[in-house]
């Protein structure tokens, strides 16, 4: 369920950006409203996102799928041009967040960390102390 509001909040983001664009400067009322009604949702729903998928993973796919939109819709209405670059280029970004969404998430241990610890030293205890996250001995 956390994927799908997820997308639900990127086409939000794509609704808030082009009704911002067609505000004028918020000076038309009509999309000045649906900017505001558009980001707090957005907002809102990548907010609740953020309790079940990392904050990195989350954003990083609201931030590309929401400009993968925005363009796209900009290029079926004729704002901007369909190109062979432009395409492939959204491509790109759409590839990228099913990537990110592939990806395994969890703990990650540094290749320094790794050798530390097989070479038998005690590097990652004096980090730790000397972070204040581990009592001296």
């Amino acid at each position: 369920m956390p994927w799908v509001v997820l997308v639900v909040s990127a086409v939000l983001e794509a609704v808030w950006a082009t009704a911002l664009g067609r505000s004028e400067g918020l000076s038309v009322l009509a999309p000045s409203v649906v900017f505001v009604l558009g980001l707090a949702a957005s907002m809102l729903t990548l907010g609740w996102v953020t309790r079940h998928i990392p904050i990195s993973t989350a954003y990083a796919i609201w931030a590309g799928l929401g400009a993968a939109f925005t363009v796209t819709w900009s290029m079926l209405t004729g704002g901007e041009a369909v190109t062979v670059v432009r395409v492939l280029l959204l491509a790109g970004i759409v590839g990228s967040v099913v990537g990110l969404k592939l990806l395994k998430s969890g703990p990650i241990t540094s290749v320094a960390v790794a050798a530390a610890g097989a070479a038998g030293g005690d590097e990652i205890g004096a980090a730790e102390e000397a972070a204040g996250r581990r009592p001296t001995r």
